[in-house]
């Protein structure tokens, strides 16, 4: 049982693969489960349990945030892709 979790270019340089296999669970537990294998990731990603508002999760393309936020349960076979906000001038 897994789900594939698509790693963004910024934080491939703490993971070092574009993608990744988490076991299903809800959205926090699943970054959580990924800092004890990849420190440092989660401060990235979430504080204090949320996402940060720069950083948007979609379950097989449905952004968390009209579903059920960190609380989103992703299921077996789910594919979560992490994007972070792209800014300059």
């Amino acid at each position: 049982m897994t789900v594939k979790i698509k790693i963004p270019a910024p934080l491939r340089s703490i993971i070092g693969t574009e993608e990744v296999l988490a076991a299903p669970g809800t959205v926090i537990e699943i970054i959580d489960n990924l800092e004890r294998q990849f420190p440092g990731l989660a401060g990235k990603i979430s504080e204090n349990g949320k996402i940060r508002r720069f950083i948007s999760l979609y379950i097989n393309e449905e952004d968390i945030r009209f579903l059920q936020s960190e609380q989103t349960v992703v299921k077996d076979g789910d594919e979560l892709l992490i994007i972070p906000a792209v800014s300059g001038g």
